[in-house]
């Protein structure tokens, strides 16, 4: 084929077929074709389907009836085009779909590029915005954590204004619950992480929380407060163990992310604090309008590189071509990750 998407079942994630893609097709005025070079796939994808309908995910890149077009973080380079705006060559970073190629609407503003097709008009900007890349050193390593960090750093920051001494965290392997982790625990909160079972020993030796605990032994834990959940997972039992076990010492239930997709439409917590969900979007724009994009941007990139260099643990694995995509997210989809690798994926 000479280009493809990965497309997934809108109902069951875990099914994905990869289609063929005609990069052939003429371009409309305004348009681009961009091929993507690279980007990263993490549990956090996944949860951009399963939230896909409530959060409007699947908009941004349409698909047949049914189906849907994963996003994800990463570098892609226009390699044909029908506006002086976005030249051939013209190499950005930002959201794309899992595919070999997309076709876009840009349009160049002082900060970059805004993708401005019709059908994204009312989606939030941080998502339509792109952003300027040279080729470097350090392009897996953002295509990998800054969508991920930015997350662990706006809400590291939320945070730091609650009265809070402790936090516990559920998907605790997740890249975000780590990078919050290791941001939180430098504020001199205790952490507790909370995973599989069969995590619980690799995660210790990583040293970003004070405890790791199986979701199986939530019981057994010693709480701390004031303390805030901070819900990466999304499974109703686990979120009202929590709160079972820390009682009045939970002060606040945030919802960020739902890894274990497959276990949404669960009852809600009795006793406690109400969860609140957690919009990347929404904290994204408090602080431009705060700090402004140079002084964020400057936070963001000096957080970001202290973590690199204090968890050499973390290697990047690389995977080439739609066959091995394909066979890494079925792995993604299920769980099957290892918390100390990242995965990039080059379409060719």
């Amino acid at each position: 084929m000479s280009g493809w998407d990965l497309v997934v079942s809108r109902r069951d994630l875990r099914q994905a077929e990869l289609a063929p893609m005609d990069t052939d097709a003429p371009l409309a005025d305004g348009e681009v074709l961009l091929e993507v070079e690279s980007f990263a796939l993490t549990a956090n994808n996944i949860t951009y389907g399963a939230a896909g309908e409530q959060l409007g995910y699947w908009r941004f890149f349409p698909a047949p009836e049914g189906k849907g077009r994963l996003p994800v973080w990463g570098f892609a380079r226009v390699v044909r085009s029908n506006t002086p705006d976005a030249p051939v060559g013209l190499r950005l970073f930002g959201y794309w779909p899992m595919s070999s190629h997309v076709v876009s609407r840009l349009e160049k503003r002082p900060s970059g590029y805004a993708e401005v097709s019709a059908h994204r008009a009312d989606l939030p900007p941080t998502y339509n915005s792109y952003r300027l890349a040279q080729p470097a050193e350090g392009d897996n390593w953002q295509a990998l954590l800054w969508p991920l960090l930015m997350t662990s750093f706006l809400l590291d920051d939320q945070l730091s204004e609650t009265p809070l001494k402790a936090l516990v965290l559920s998907s605790a392997s997740s890249k975000t619950a780590m990078g919050l982790a290791w941001m939180a625990r430098r504020r001199g909160l205790n952490v507790t992480g909370l995973t599989s079972s069969n995590q619980v020993e690799r995660l210790r030796g990583f040293g970003l929380y004070d405890e790791v605990s199986g979701y199986d032994a939530i019981d057994k834990l010693s709480p701390s407060g004031p303390a805030a959940y901070v819900d990466f997972a999304g499974r109703a039992a686990i979120t009202q163990g929590v709160h079972d076990t820390w009682g009045e010492k939970l002060i606040a239930n945030i919802i960020v992310g739902v890894t274990h997709w497959d276990a949404l439409g669960g009852p809600p917590p009795t006793g406690g604090p109400a969860p609140a969900f957690f919009f990347v979007p929404d904290r994204i724009r408090q602080r431009l309008q705060d700090w402004g994009p140079a002084d964020l941007d400057a936070r963001f990139a000096a957080m970001l590189q202290g973590f690199i260099r204090e968890n050499a643990w973390l290697k990047i694995q690389t995977h080439v071509g739609p066959e091995a995509l394909k066979a890494l997210y079925n792995d993604v989809v299920v769980g099957r990750m290892r918390p100390d690798e990242g995965y990039i994926v080059r379409p060719r």
